[in-house]
């Protein structure tokens, strides 16, 4: 097991980052309250529930933060809150993915940047849990990472197809010559498949050769604040 006490980030670093995601948060946030204002001006009442929702899902971690079992580096948080306002709001709400043709594909290829990170970060601790006796090779991490990432991208293109057979939405956006949507939802899944084999070979060489990078400095994050996870019985 590598000793992973050096790597753990100085305290101004540390207050750096969160205010960084507090302040994306609050931008985000202030955006989404002027557009609702003018939705609920215009009593678009469906559009104003969902972008009531998607504040909800970008606030919770923020909200519920103590609470939650482990604590998440504010740098990942900022990430996926980022992601999340622009897949949801910029692009479902406000139709981007129909306005920008490369919206949809380059959502898709950070998801799979995203989830391999996180597929790597759970693997990661199961593999340097002292509680529990397992040690992986930097291959399977790696794969792990990749089918996690390729696995949860698989179910949100069920969750479109769901969506729109039964409410009717245009979630897959179907492309020209292609109206059931098949072709956007190969594109989609290979963009993602891509994201995730590029954090997945990288991960696998941080393991293989450890490094000064921003893995690195997230892994100390993670250690640091989730030190129950790492105590040995």
């Amino acid at each position: 097991m590598t000793d992973r006490g050096a790597c753990a980030p100085p305290n101004g670093e540390r207050d750096l980052a969160a205010r960084v995601h507090r302040w994306i948060a609050i931008a985000v946030v202030g955006v989404m309250t002027v557009d609702l204002t003018v939705i609920l001006y215009e009593r678009q009442w469906m559009t104003a529930f969902l972008i009531v929702t998607i504040m909800a899902v970008i606030l919770a971690p923020t909200a519920l933060g103590k609470r939650l079992p482990v604590t998440i580096p504010a740098e990942f948080q900022a990430l996926a809150l980022i992601f999340v306002f622009a897949a949801l709001f910029l692009g479902e709400i406000n139709r981007y993915y129909e306005r920008i043709w490369w919206w949809d594909m380059a959502l898709h290829a950070s998801s799979g940047l995203l989830l391999g990170m996180l597929g790597f970060l759970l693997v990661y601790v199961l593999n340097e849990n002292r509680r529990i006796d397992l040690h992986m090779r930097p291959g399977f991490v790696a794969l792990f990472a990749f089918v996690f990432a390729l696995s949860v991208g698989t179910l949100w293109e069920l969750f479109e197809f769901a969506m729109d057979r039964t409410f009717g939405l245009n979630m897959q956006k179907p492309m020209l010559g292609d109206p059931s949507g098949l072709t956007d939802t190969m594109w989609d899944l290979f963009v993602d498949a891509l994201g995730a084999l590029a954090i997945s070979v990288y991960g696998w060489w941080y393991l293989k050769d450890p490094a000064e990078s921003f893995l690195e400095r997230w892994i100390g994050k993670f250690i640091e604040r989730n030190p129950r996870l790492f105590r040995a019985p």
